[in-house]
């Protein structure tokens, strides 16, 4: 018992990223209608702005991580503005291998600037573990658990909670009706793929220095974030939230009691099981982004 316990704490800390991940990619999919096949690689870029700012640079690891947040946010807008909105009128399919081809140059990007080598970051906390009873956790993972909470708790607020995320639920319910309402669209799906890139950018920043930072981590990334929405279900915030969760303790079950190489393997077979009894997701919602 006490070793399962211990996996659920793991999966807990964990599973806060990935429902990061998947919020921003849930935001943009439900919203825009774009399949971001370039959102692994935001998280790559999150990543390696806390290496640049915190290591190379030798500055403060908690501002590194805001640096990476606004720099996600900054090249989501641009990414937006320069490839997705001459595409607008476009098919999915085209604005499809147009954001194939971001994300592979984005990933050659990394591997030029950085080399192929990955990198470590260091950070301010003990190296011992923080132990309550029979059950250890790093100092590191316990503020990534509790900086990835507010981030979550943070977008919530801005869709349920303001001007903005109200227009984003409206654009989401019906773009034509929006727009007649006075909701100027271009902006709207700037600021949501702005939005979604700086969680994806959070997510890169808070687990980067947990793990290492490499050009090829931005892959798994993507495919573990579309693999929360399909849990979640389509246009559903808090489906992402509980996808992330659901997909960290199917790893963590995975890893701790059949072999860590099926860690990534579990988590699909959840997919095809859910896929199998409710196609749409767990959680979906036609109505409304929330």
């Amino acid at each position: 018992m006490i070793e399962f316990l211990q996996h659920v704490i793991n999966a807990l800390i964990l599973g806060s990223t990935y429902a990061l991940l998947g919020i921003g990619l849930t935001l943009i999919f439900g919203i825009m209608r774009v399949v971001n096949f370039a959102h692994g690689e935001l998280y790559a870029f999150g990543a390696y702005c806390v290496y640049l700012v915190s290591v190379l640079m030798g500055l403060n690891f908690f501002f590194s991580i805001l640096v990476a947040i606004l720099a996600g946010c900054l090249l989501g807008a641009l990414i937006e503005v320069i490839l997705l909105r001459p595409m607008r009128n476009a098919d999915i399919d085209t604005t499809m291998l147009v954001m194939i081809g971001a994300m592979i140059v984005m990933q050659n990007g990394e591997q030029y600037i950085w080399g192929g080598v990955a990198k470590s970051v260091n950070t301010p906390f003990p190296e011992a573990p923080f132990v309550i009873g029979p059950f250890s956790v790093s100092s590191l993972s316990l503020f990534v658990f509790f900086a990835a909470l507010l981030l979550i708790g943070v977008a919530y607020f801005l869709i349920n909670r303001t001007k903005l995320g109200k227009a984003m639920r409206a654009t989401f319910q019906d773009r034509d009706t929006a727009s007649l309402m006075g909701i100027n669209i271009q902006r709207i799906y700037m600021a949501t793929f702005a939005i979604g890139s700086s969680l994806a950018a959070a997510a890169g920043a808070l687990l980067g220095p947990v793990y290492v930072v490499s050009p090829l981590m931005g892959n798994i990334a993507s495919l573990k974030a579309f693999a929360i929405v399909i849990l979640g279900g389509l246009g559903s915030i808090g489906g992402a939230t509980i996808g992330g969760f659901m997909l960290a303790f199917a790893e963590e079950i995975g890893a701790g009691y059949i072999s860590s190489g099926y860690r990534d393997a579990m988590g699909f077979l959840i997919i095809i099981a859910v896929l199998l009894v409710k196609p749409t997701g767990l959680f979906a919602r036609s109505e409304r982004i929330g």
